[in-house]
């Protein structure tokens, strides 16, 4: 028997390779003999960046950026064993959890910051960017990022705006930097939401960084202007892009600003790892995350891992801390079984703690069950 891993990680209990040994660990309670693949996975957002480095066998860089409120801090990103890319995880620099609940306003929030890596990354000479976008604070359509590489945006005045969501509206005119040199920059994109309208940044993710409807209306109104100047003006029409949405704008905003491709994120990892590759012979894979729920159906690492897997007619398993779907969506995706590792009441802090025996414990029941009938067959 042979089983490949492929789970996301367990926020604020396990990261994914975490998330890989425990569930190695319950096979291993089952038999020696099972050969175990494993390929932790990420969808772009927070975990990304650790797990591109450890696939590409690179290493960390170090610098001083502005957080999501101009504060200065200590944020990293990677580059490759051979030097050529550069891994960039914006939450580092203009993540949500940089903030705390109070100081959450995407109206006053930047990615100046995520600018400011781009920017040391280019320096270094890489000749490819690889950009993670998940888990921002920010809802600035990516001028924050493109002001720290040289653009400028200007009021009905002339004036220059600083580059926050709220002035997103106020935007009367973008002024270029000189053409940059030519780079391959790869978005890791982990939703496939539009940029603005009901399914858009605004309406849809903004609330979780702390607006209000108003802030909502204010925000929505802002994308919707810097896509219509950047449409009259640059002949770009992009909005309607899926993933133009993710992180705020940001999406959209790396398209026009830095002319890059959006993927979604599970997919780049699993070319980089050679996912398909590692399919010969699989009788089952494992998946999981915190929590399965409504997002997982949008484009998430769970319904990559399963379009993907289901070509092979691979059984797919699913292990989760929370599982909030219903057995019809779960068909719909690909999952043939999912499960809980929660296995009485407990509250949230000691479900984290519980989060590595969970994993283990529910491998173990799953994979005990089929190695046995497949025995007795």
């Amino acid at each position: 028997m042979k089983i490949l891993l492929a789970p996301d990680k367990f926020r604020d209990s396990l990261d994914a390779q975490q998330v890989c040994q425990a569930m190695t660990e319950g096979i291993a309670m089952v038999s020696s003999e099972i050969e175990v693949v494993s390929l932790p996975m990420a969808d772009g957002g927070e975990g990304t960046l650790d797990l591109l480095l450890w696939y590409s066998g690179g290493k960390k860089i170090k610098i001083k950026v502005s957080d999501p409120l101009g504060r200065i801090i200590e944020a990293e990103y990677g580059i490759s064993a051979n030097g050529k890319t550069a891994f960039i995880e914006m939450a580092t620099a203009s993540g949500l959890r940089l903030l705390t609940q109070e100081e959450r306003n995407p109206l006053i929030t930047s990615t100046f910051g995520t600018g400011e890596l781009i920017k040391s990354a280019i320096e270094t000479g890489v000749e490819n960017i690889i950009l993670g976008i998940g888990g921002s604070a920010t809802n600035d359509a990516g001028i924050g990022m493109a002001h720290a590489l040289g653009w400028h945006f200007l009021d009905d005045k002339g004036q220059e705006l600083v580059p926050i969501g709220e002035n997103l509206v106020k935007i009367k005119n973008i002024i270029p930097p000189p053409a940059p040199d030519g780079m391959a920059i790869v978005v890791a994109c982990d939703v496939t939401n539009p940029l603005y309208g009901e399914n858009g940044a605004a309406y849809i993710y903004a609330p979780q960084k702390g607006a209000n409807i108003a802030m909502v209306k204010q925000l929505d109104a802002g994308l919707q202007n810097i896509s219509a100047i950047i449409e009259k003006d640059f002949e770009k029409n992009i909005a309607s892009v899926a993933g133009t949405g993710a992180a705020g704008g940001l999406g959209f905003g790396a398209m026009f600003f830095l002319n890059a491709e959006l993927k979604e994120g599970v997919k780049l990892l699993m070319d980089l790892c050679d996912f398909d590759e590692k399919l010969k012979d699989v009788n089952l894979i494992i998946t999981g995350e915190g929590k399965i729920d409504g997002q997982t159906l949008q484009g998430k690492l769970i319904k990559g891992i399963t379009h993907r897997a289901n070509k092979f007619n691979i059984p797919i398993a699913a292990i989760c801390g929370t599982l909030d779907v219903s057995p019809k969506e779960l068909q719909e995706i690909g999952i043939n079984y999912a499960t809980s590792i929660l296995n009485r009441p407990m509250n949230l802090d000691d479900a984290l703690k519980y989060g590595y025996e969970g994993v283990q414990n529910a491998t173990f029941y799953l994979v005990n069950l089929l190695y046995n009938s497949m025995s007795d067959l």
